[in-house]
């Protein structure tokens, strides 16, 4: 079983932010199963959680409803109930120093001051889980990060973001089936064409 987390801040007044990305991928995998009854969430660990089956792997979908900073409750909640291993968890997530449009997955590392993934390997107890970034940009001062992370997307923005999220969903089962190189090659000559 595999855990897929989107990470963002629950409430309308953030769910169009750069920072809420991670819960739009979510959203669009979710939007693009078709199961018995539908792929939809629920109430449970701290979150909205939804379960499917992606290329015969059982999948749980989760989006932290404990605001960007204290993820990684909902997540250890959720990987502890289902005894999911670290590193059957795939965390999307924005990412400042990769230039919007750009995606990246790596197994462990460090947080690059990232809350959210902060707050995740606190509560599992190590690094080693699996990131998907997806380069939001820098606004080039660190004085207006805060401001840029919270601030909504362009409807330029809207163009690659969408390439992405239908990219990502047509991958996916590379990235379940241990090809993460894969995943990143097919994205890109996808997005980038």
């Amino acid at each position: 079983m595999w855990l897929l987390v989107g990470l963002g801040n629950p409430g309308t007044q953030y769910e169009n932010n750069r920072h809420n990305v991670g819960f739009m991928m979510i959203d669009a995998i979710a939007g693009a199963q078709s199961v018995p009854g539908g792929c939809t969430f629920r109430a449970k660990f701290h979150g909205q959680i939804a379960e499917t089956a992606i290329a015969g792997e059982k999948v749980l979908l989760l989006k932290p409803q404990t605001y960007m900073n204290n993820s990684g409750q909902s997540v250890q909640a959720a990987a502890k109930f289902y005894k999911i291993p670290p590193e059957k968890v795939i965390v999307f997530h924005d990412e400042l120093d990769l230039a919007p449009g750009k995606i990246k997955v790596r197994l462990g590392g460090g947080n690059a001051g990232h809350n959210g993934l902060r707050s995740i390997q606190a509560h599992l107890g190590t690094p080693d889980f699996q990131r998907v970034r997806i380069g939001i940009g820098h606004p080039g001062d660190k004085d207006k990060v805060t401001a840029y992370v919270l601030g909504d997307f362009s409807k330029a923005d809207r163009e690659w973001l969408t390439l992405i999220q239908d990219s990502v969903v047509h991958n996916l089962s590379c990235l379940l089936t241990g090809f993460p190189d894969k995943f990143m090659t097919r994205i890109h000559a996808q997005i980038h064409t």
